[in-house]
Order: C-alpha cells, then sequence, then structure tokens
C-alpha cells in the first residue's frame, strides 16, 4: 500500500540465540528473548541486504540486585551502547561485509528512517557539514578489546557479551562539537 515500514534489529538478537543462555544465565534475559538460529540468521541477511533499516544497541542497563536473581525473576535488558560499533564491525566482518556496511546500518540507516521527523536537522544529520550538529564518534579500526563489565561506564554493567573480544575500540565521542568521552590517553584538542 505504499506504507512508510520500517524496522530496526538489535546487537543481541542479531548475535545471540536461545542456546547461549545456557543454565539461565540471567545476562541473557533480554527483551525482545532471544530466538532460534534460523531467527538470527534471517535478522543477520535482512540487515545486510538492506530489509532491516538499522542495528540498535537496545541500550538498557539492569542494576545488580535486579539482574543477580533467578532468569525467570531477573529484569530483562543489558547494557549495550558501548558494544554496538564493535558488534556491528563484527557482524559486518562475519558476513563477508565490508566497515563501510557496518557505519551505514548505524548511521546512514537510521538517518533515512527518520527523515522528515528530524525537519532542519536532516540537512546534516549522519554526515559532517557546516553549521551541522558535529556529533562524531572516533574508532581505531584495528584495536581489539575484550568486554569486562568492570570497563563498562554504563550505569548497569551486565552484558551477555562479556569475554567477547571486540574489533575496533572508540578513542573519542564528540557531540554537537564537544567531547562527551575520551578514551585513556586521548587529549583533548586545545
Amino acid at each position: 500500500e505504499g506504507l512508510p515500514v520500517s524496522c530496526d534489529v538489535s546487537v543481541h538478537n542479531l548475535h545471540l540465540t536461545d542456546v547461549d543462555i545456557g543454565f539461565y544465565d540471567s545476562r541473557f534475559r533480554l527483551q525482545p528473548p532471544l530466538r532460534q538460529q534460523r531467527d538470527r540468521d534471517a535478522l543477520r541477511a535482512g540487515l545486510a541486504d538492506g530489509t532491516i533499516d538499522a542495528l540498535v544497541s537496545d541500550h538498557n542497563p539492569v542494576d545488580s540486585d535486579a539482574k543477580t536473581l533467578p532468569f525467570a525473576e531477573a529484569e530483562p535488558g543489558a547494557s549495550a551502547v558501548e558494544l554496538l560499533l564493535g558488534l556491528a564491525c563484527t557482524w559486518a566482518q562475519q558476513e563477508g561485509l565490508g566497515l563501510m556496511q557496518a557505519l551505514a546500518v548505524l548511521t546512514h540507516g537510521p538517518q533515512r528512517v527518520l527523515g522528515a521527523s528530524l525537519g532542519t536537522l536532516q540537512a546534516s544529520v549522519g554526515q559532517l557539514a557546516v553549521g551541522g550538529a558535529a556529533d562524531v564518534l572516533v574508532f581505531h579500526p584495528d584495536a581489539p578489546w575484550t568486554v569486562a563489565p568492570s570497563a563498562l561506564r554504563s550505569q548497569g554493567r551486565h552484558t551477555p557479551f562479556e569475554g567477547h573480544e571486540m574489533p575496533v575500540s572508540v578513542r573519542a565521542t564528540l557531540v554537537g562539537g564537544q567531547i562527551a568521552h575520551a578514551a585513556e590517553g586521548v587529549a583533548a584538542p586545545a
């Protein structure tokens, strides 16, 4: 009918399946819940071919009191915003896609979906432009690191990706041209 339909997929559902829950590990209690391998494979293919518009973190930090309960009683959710770029790059590598496609599902895809709802900001969102928003992420494309909850800055530090290796590392994040995050050893510009 020509309706403007869009969809996204979370990094959890893109990388994990119900088998990963193991013996009901509450770090894997998520919403939406993890599904079977064939579902994950369909999501991965849909993101690769553009049927799915965007990859999202589904960042929903949960404190220790609510997460360290038996699986059925634990609050669903996990910290993921700090892992989004690394998991996008992991997906792209596993699918034989390039870095540009990994970045596009995080930037161009969401910007395309938001479209007209951005109003006057639309011209600069998702790109560097004179007078634009200057929201920039600086990363090292070949600096792997291993996820450790103690290293996460999120309010909740529970993640099903503990121990996973991320292929890239974020060095700095600028929001509106101001440094919002800088990795250790990265100096702010004068």
